[in-house]
Formats: structure tokens, sequence, C-alpha cells
């Protein structure tokens, strides 16, 4: 019995899902915070998510590196993350 409610959460389709995301930006940001969350708490997947994004999503890498560019050229003074560049910090 249990082995059948495995198979059939297994076999869950989730194209609808997927294509609510797509459709509704609002909703996208929404499951983009919560994985951002539950990330944010548990160092190897921070360090498994910064990899996966530069190795697998390289114009958002480029966009998260100009972004942490930017912030740093507005001031001297030390970031949150210790000064590092964000490749550097994460990666």
């Amino acid at each position: 019995m249990k082995t059948e409610e495995l198979q059939e959460q297994n076999n869950l389709d989730l194209e609808p899902f997927y294509e609510a995301l797509e459709d509704d930006p609002k909703l996208l940001e929404e499951a983009l915070e919560i994985l951002l969350e539950m990330v944010h708490f548990e160092p190897k997947s921070v360090k498994k998510l910064a990899l996966f994004i530069k190795e697998d999503s390289r114009n958002l890498y480029k966009e998260i590196v100009e972004l942490s560019k930017s912030k740093q050229d507005k001031g001297n003074s030390p970031s949150c993350c210790g000064g590092h560049k964000f490749g550097e910090q994460l990666l």
C-alpha cells in the first residue's frame, strides 16, 4: 500500500506547476523567496546553489556579480560578506 502511494507521488505531473510559475511573475517571485529562505539556513545548500548558478546559469551569475560590483562602488565601507567579491566569497 505504501509503495503504491509513493509511486503515485513520484508520477505527479509537475507541468501545471511549472506553467503557473511561467505565467505569473508574482508566483515565481514567491516560490524563489521560499527556496532562498530554505537554502539560507543550510550552509552546504548555499554553496551548492552558488555553484549551480555559476556553472549552469551564467546570465544570472553575471547579473549577481554586476549588482555586487555596483554596491561596492557606492561606498568604501566593508560589505556584509567581509569585503570579498561575490564570486570569491561564495565559490
